[in-house]
């Protein structure tokens, strides 16, 4: 029987013969190149490339050359400026170039398998964008995946070649309306050995985390919930007041069979009340999602231009493109800068007034970082009335609410601040929010907030929650504590990897660029109950290889660092150990 087809990342001993394949289909064949010697045919960008490789058993049948934008250059740097194509400068771009395949392997599924294995590939790195350079007899073969010419063409050798590109989405969403059943059958059919998912999420979006994957989403077996620990969602590691407790236990029948007040006014009188600010400028909904759902869907259309924080929140993403369609521009976070949003640069990209709304998670999900209230203040009071400004506060606690900006959206039209009551109060399984917009557009959003959209339980646990502010001022502190012995555990495990601490509920890993990816780590953990979200998919500027961490109770903790150096000694190459890697780990401290 024949053995399955293979897909996998390129390992050494592969090397030889990408090398020589070339030679023979590049300088033999097409007379792209002129023939060496050696019959091995290098490229300037190997030692940096990204090579996939189909497989059948030890017969190598065909490779594919990624080269990511944090390598900072591109094949096509040979041919074209970045004033000439300008996308080259886009810092979201993922170069596909030397699909190889076996002369006699031309006519199988090896071409389509390695172009969308390069697709889910760069879609796993955050990637948005690819650029291609396709023979022009093959052009057909490659505008119908998706890709579109440029208008640039290129010569090397004998060959002419046809500079394409595509949004990642797009490609995908072609891929699969026009090829679904070849899709599912290679997947059937192949031996899947990606650090990346075969198919994409039905919307595109990763919404949470996994860990329910193994408690079951069916409710059956509950007792799993104790053997696993949900590090990969930024749930509190607390529970709720001994009020919220209470109240919700004293009489579960009623609560369970009796409709909840309508629209939710005892809780907007209790919001009122704890934040000091008009009722009249407060709208409730089933956690922060409803709210950004409910608004956006009302003030947005795909004509609206959009100014996201990257890396951020995923959800406004897939609300603003895959939800609405806006021109979604974003504004790119550095890690030379310790992923710290620039008032400066941020006044600079918005004072036009060319965005109708800006969205700023504060402190930001998933860099943890915060620009302080007056900072903030300062960029918005020097943008034009006509773009509105959305802050979102989930996080906000563990920094102090006296950095909130919600006065400010009471009285400023431009602005609205949303504000979770899951994450910081410990009520993110029954979910409530609230925003604060000036009176005219929370009157607005209510009028188009259904009836019941709160449940009962969760207005009672939120009027209870915001009664007791100094048990979670205290749960805040001591989350604080938890996070440093956290990061200092997972620093002394493993000196290989930078230990980025946030000022919320979790922290982040970077890996070394050349070892195991943030992928590889968070699949070995999973293998050990303890689930860790991998940010790759966030952002490209994560580059593969970032890790963030929920902080958790004590014991919890020390489950996360042992499965995390158990992980990393499974993923490490033989005879390699902590002391060997070729820098030294830390951990970063991250104020304000």
């Amino acid at each position: 029987m024949e053995r399955a087809l293979q897909l996998r990342a390129a390992t050494p001993e592969d090397a030889d013969w990408i090398h020589e394949v070339r030679h023979r289909v590049y300088a033999q064949e097409l007379g792209q190149h002129a023939p060496v010697p050696e019959g091995r045919l290098r490229d300037g960008l190997d030692g940096e490339n990204v090579y996939l490789v189909v497989a059948r058993g030890e017969d190598r049948i065909g490779c594919i050359s990624i080269t990511p934008p944090w390598v900072g250059r591109y094949g096509l740097d040979k041919y074209l400026t970045r004033e000439e194509l300008p996308l080259l400068a886009e810092e979201d771009l993922f170069e596909v170039r030397l699909l190889t395949v076996e002369p006699h392997r031309r006519n199988t599924m090896a071409a389509p398998l390695l172009m969308y294995a390069a697709l889910r590939w760069i879609a796993a790195r955050g990637g948005r964008r690819v650029v291609a350079m396709g023979r022009t007899e093959l052009l057909a073969m490659y505008t119908a995946a998706g890709l579109q010419p440029t208008g640039h063409t290129v010569r090397c050798g004998a060959v002419t070649f046809e500079v394409l590109t595509g949004a990642v989405k797009d490609l995908t969403r072609a891929t699969l309306d026009r090829y679904g059943p070849t899709v599912r059958r290679m997947g059937s059919g192949v031996d899947w050995h990606l650090d990346a998912a075969f198919a994409p999420r039905p919307d595109g979006c990763e919404h949470g985390g996994a860990s329910f994957t193994a408690i079951g989403a069916d409710f059956r077996d509950l007792g799993r919930r104790h053997r696993i620990v949900a590090a990969d969602v930024l749930d509190a590691w607390f529970p709720p007041a001994p009020g919220v407790r209470a109240l919700l236990a004293e009489d579960l029948e009623w609560i369970s069979r009796t409709s909840p007040p309508t629209g939710a006014e005892g809780l907007l009188a209790e919001i009122s009340t704890a934040r000091s600010l008009p009722a009249e400028t407060l709208a409730v909904g089933a956690g922060s999602s409803d709210l950004i759902f409910r608004a956006f869907g009302r003030w947005l259309t795909p004509r609206s231009r959009v100014l996201l924080i990257d890396p951020g929140y995923g959800e406004y993403a897939h609300v603003t493109e895959d939800v609405i369609g806006c021109r979604v521009d974003r504004f790119r976070l550095r890690r030379e800068d310790g992923w710290r949003i620039d008032p400066d640069r941020l006044a600079a990209c918005t004072r036009a007034g060319t965005y109708d709304l800006v969205v700023v998670v504060n402190p930001n999900n998933p860099t943890g970082r915060h620009l302080p209230a007056a900072e903030l203040r300062r960029v918005i009071a020097a943008t034009p009335g006509s773009t509105r400004w959305w802050i979102d506060e989930a996080y906000l606690g563990y920094v102090g609410m006296a950095e909130s900006l919600a006065e400010l959206a009471a009285a400023d039209p431009r602005v609205v601040v949303c504000s979770s009551l899951s994450k910081m109060y410990a009520l993110s399984g029954v979910r409530a929010a609230f925003l604060v917009a000036e009176p005219d557009t929370a009157a607005h959003l209510r009028r188009w907030t259904p009836p019941w959209a709160v449940s009962l339980p969760a207005q009672m646990a939120a009027v209870a929650a915001l009664r007791d502010p100094g048990y979670y001022a205290g749960c805040w502190d001591r989350t604080h504590t938890l996070r440093r012995r956290l990061a200092d555990g997972l620093a002394a495990a493993d000196g290989s990897a930078e230990i980025d601490e946030s000022v919320a509920n979790h922290l982040t890993v970077t890996l070394p660029r050349y070892g195991p990816s943030a992928a590889q780590l968070v699949h070995e953990c999973r293998g050990r109950d303890v689930y860790l979200r991998d940010l790759s998919p966030l952002s490209p500027g994560y580059e593969g290889r970032c890790v963030r961490i929920a902080v958790r109770d004590t014991e919890e903790n020390t489950r996360i660092v042992a499965a995390y150096t158990d992980a990393l000694d499974a993923l490490r190459p033989p005879g390699r150990t902590p002391s060997t890697a070729p820098w030294g780990g830390s951990v970063a401290r991250s104020g304000r």
